[in-house]
């Protein structure tokens, strides 16, 4: 495409877009509208992600050792297990600290197994994580028909529903989010079919003086790029603005150490570019719709 022509497109994109004020208020407020919805859903959506992400990180499995195993049978115990496929990590705990841990997690209540400390009645362990944290139960079951594994604890019921209930939020919020951006590729292209219509003379004149579709679509294209573009600027404000504030009121003030909030950088940044990319394929599909049956001459 000649230069000549471009700026002629860019210059023809721009003047339709002062040239049906009202018309180009609908459009952007369609989009503005919708990508609202998108937007904040998405930003609760990446969060929830990287929450049910750091759980599945945590996810370990805690294989407790027979006690009629000797030191050189444990070590060849531990050995086996990093070479199970899958395995990332595999930690030795001796039965001293498996105790340890149970005072101190317990708090004050705790207390009352210090008198189990001349005689443990613990098992040594081994505490294995994963490699991918769905394949936990799989590695798990590898390990429980090892030699010398007393029993496989993981936290098989909730890990099951844990990750049952990460996949379902994510396909859900896949669904709805697809289904608002189709919502508004139907609006803006209704929107800006009416102001093709308007001018569905001058197409067809131009296409009996020898117009290409591409030449006659370009302008639509520019017109739609920046409805979609206008449309992005009001929802990425909003939601980062609240975010903002969440990110530094409520941070400080959450108690589970699971629900973490994305770091607000490079969290605005990521969240504007997907947005802006959408609001741009918004605007550009609506007036590819919407402008391809007045090209039939």
């Amino acid at each position: 495409m000649k230069l000549r022509t471009t700026k002629r497109h860019l210059r023809e994109g721009l003047k339709n877009i002062f040239r049906n004020g009202w018309m180009t208020v609908a459009a952007v407020g369609a989009v503005t509208t919708t990508l609202l919805l998108v937007a904040a859903f998405l930003a609760l959506m990446l969060n929830l992600n990287h929450m049910a992400g750091g759980l599945e990180e945590d996810v370990q499995i805690k294989a407790l050792i027979d006690r009629t195993a000797n030191e050189e049978q444990i070590q060849e115990l531990g050995t086996t297990i990093e070479q199970i496929e899958g395995t990332e990590s595999v930690a030795f705990s001796s039965s001293d600290e498996e105790l340890n841990q149970l005072i101190e997690g317990m708090g004050e209540e705790g207390n009352t197994w210090q008198m189990f400390e001349q005689d443990n009645p613990l098992r040594h362990a081994y505490i294995v994580k994963a490699t991918d944290p769905t394949d936990t139960e799989a590695l798990a079951s590898q390990i429980n028909d090892l030699d010398n594994i007393q029993e496989v604890n993981y936290g098989q019921d909730v890990i099951h529903r844990l990750f049952q209930f990460n996949e379902y939020a994510r396909t859900i919020g896949l669904v709805l989010i697809a289904g608002l951006v189709f919502t508004a590729i139907f609006l803006i292209s209704n929107t800006i079919k009416l102001t093709i219509m308007a001018r569905s003379r001058e197409i067809g004149i131009m296409k009996l003086v020898g117009a290409t579709n591409a030449f006659i679509r370009w302008p639509f294209f520019i017109e739609g790029m920046l409805h979609g573009v206008l449309g992005a600027i009001i929802p990425i404000t909003v939601v980062l603005t609240g975010y903002y504030y969440l990110y530094n009121n409520l941070g400080d003030q959450i108690t589970y150490s699971f629900v973490e909030l994305l770091p607000f950088n490079p969290f605005a940044w990521q969240l504007s570019l997907i947005i802006l990319l959408i609001g741009t394929f918004i605007g550009i599909w609506g007036s590819v719709m919407s402008v391809r049956k007045f090209l039939k001459v």
